[in-house]
């Protein structure tokens, strides 16, 4: 083979190792995938924290066994269920959590593994096309190359340069062997993140049948507490108590978040907190028989009947001042505006805000419910104005309203 002849076989295989180097990393390190934005290490934050959700609820199921048998507890049982009812719902929406978290980790995993496909594929591709040419070019081989040499310093430099394009070789086939092993593992952690889903998924369905359960026994116990007066007239006085520690309670809170306050632009109105369809006012402000104990009493606000789990909103753009459960308003929240008033919503089946949120006029902030002392479905809704109770229905002048009279609706005057 002449020395022209030889130069241009040598070209020919640099241009085809030219080609493999613009997609193959010559250092032989294996493809990195970007990192994943969500991680295992993320679920098992989630997981832990159900664990500890999961904890608390057994914990209150072992004070539930303890007055299980006792009729006269019934109320104190009704509340520690609403309690376990509440743990159960962030139970729930921690499973929902990790559902979405796996969603993304799913998505993520396939995107990698179909790059990883694509990428090995290429590298498969590249190779085949540098056998197909050696096998064209039949007379083009290393030996040829090396036994075509003019001298011994020829033979030298043949020898380097096929040392070279072997080593390149080895380089190739153990980086589409690196990617072979990396798609068998991404493969492996997707079927295991679907599996880890699916699991949740079917924590989630026993979760939710669990809450339906729970909130069955409160139905049931709710008839049971209406025939126990003098269990109902003390709740009655506990919630009084509960009410002044609230006031209390607010008008700290209010200061202590007086700046926030302040910088949320209140509307001039109050916008009705249930949808329109639910307009009946089953109690009105002011002095009335207790619903339960038949007694007179001083009512703080108003009450609006509607099915468990519609949609509460917020009457006006403001700050949560509180958020939480207690045995009297069941679960209940407080928002402070800019304009000196203040809304509470009670009795919610479940809260939709946080203690320091800013929220808007319209937002969700909780769902009807029949918590604390309650013997049906109802929005116990007040109004305060520099502290003090007022009669909301002052504030809905423009609104058609009914109310209860005698069993029957009729409309409201006011």
């Amino acid at each position: 083979m002449n020395r022209q002849k030889k130069r241009s076989m040598v070209s020919r295989l640099l241009a085809l190792m030219l080609v493999a180097a613009l997609v193959v990393p010559l250092s032989g390190q294996v493809l990195v995938m970007p990192a994943s934005a969500v991680t295992q290490a993320e679920i098992n934050d989630l997981k832990d924290d159900a664990a500890a959700l999961d904890a608390e609820k057994k914990a209150l199921q072992e004070q539930l066994k303890a007055v299980q048998a006792d009729k006269s507890a019934a109320q104190q049982k009704k509340s520690l269920i609403e309690q376990q009812m509440n743990v159960i719902q962030a139970e729930i929406d921690n499973i929902t959590a990790q559902i979405n978290s796996y969603n993304d980790l799913i998505a993520q995993k396939e995107a990698e593994l179909a790059e990883a496909e694509a990428e090995e594929e290429k590298q498969y591709d590249l190779f085949c096309q540098r056998v197909r040419l050696m096998e064209e070019e039949g007379e083009v081989s290393y030996w040829s190359i090396l036994f075509s040499s003019s001298d011994f310093n020829d033979l030298l430099d043949s020898f380097m340069m096929v040392e070279e394009f072997i080593e390149y070789d080895n380089a190739l086939m153990e980086q589409i062997l690196a990617l072979q092993a990396q798609i068998e593992e991404d493969k492996s952690q997707l079927e295991q993140a679907k599996a880890d889903q699916e699991a949740a998924k079917a924590k989630q369905v026993a979760a939710k049948e669990e809450l339906a359960a729970q909130e069955a026994e409160v139905d049931k116990l709710i008839a049971q507490i209406s025939s126990q007066e003098d269990e109902l007239e003390a709740a009655e006085a506990k919630l009084k108590a509960a009410a002044n520690a609230m006031d209390a309670e607010i008008k700290r809170l209010e200061k202590e978040l007086a700046a926030q306050i302040s910088n949320v632009v209140s509307e001039s109105g109050f916008l009705w907190p249930l949808d329109g369809g639910y307009n009946t006012i089953s109690s009105l402000f002011g002095s009335r028989p207790h619903p339960l104990t038949g007694k007179p009493n001083n009512h703080t606000g108003i009450d609006i009947p509607a099915p468990r789990n519609t949609k509460i909103y917020a009457a006006k753009s403001g700050v949560v001042i509180t958020s939480t459960y207690n045995s009297s308003y069941g679960n209940y929240v407080v928002v402070s505006h800019s304009d000196g008033t203040s809304t509470l919503y009670a009795h919610m089946n479940k809260r939709n805000a946080t203690v320091g949120q800013t929220v808007k006029q319209g937002a969700v902030i909780g769902y009807v419910g029949t918590t604390g002392s309650s013997t049906g479905n109802h929005l116990h809704f007040e109004i305060r104005l520099n502290g003090n109770r007022v009669d909301p229905i002052d504030y809905f002048k423009d609104k058609t309203l009914y109310v209860t009279s005698g069993g029957k609706k009729v409309l409201l005057e006011h």
